[in-house]
């Protein structure tokens, strides 16, 4: 995934590699949850920028959640290592299932009327 031998990439070597336009990565940016280095005014996104990235894809696109959903999540695990993020997702999944399941009591007591 990853080019070991090169340890940063361009905004447009990412762009194309993770077919997110640049604007979009200058965009989470700006929301300061992408934070390339400069090396003479050029960002430089690392693997870190790049797992971030994939994390913005799946929020958005797989869990089908807001811009401004998916900003609450990230801003709240922006330092967390991988295993926390996993034990994140879990405990939110954990969460959506009592709401469910809240949901169906409702429903059930609606029917016993």
């Amino acid at each position: 995934m990853f080019n070991p031998n090169k340890k940063y990439l361009s905004i447009r070597e990412v762009s194309k590699r993770e077919q997110v336009p640049a604007h979009t990565l200058r965009y989470w940016e700006k929301e300061k949850l992408l934070k390339p280095e400069r090396h003479s005014g050029i960002r430089k996104y690392s693997q870190y920028d790049i797992d971030v990235i994939h994390e913005i894809k799946d929020l958005l696109y797989n869990k089908r959640l807001t811009v401004s959903g998916a900003k609450k999540i990230l801003k709240g695990d922006r330092r967390v290592k991988d295993p926390q993020l996993k034990l994140f997702k879990e405990v939110q999944n954990i969460s959506s299932l009592k709401s469910i399941k809240e949901d169906i009591k409702e429903i059930l007591d609606i029917l016993k009327e």
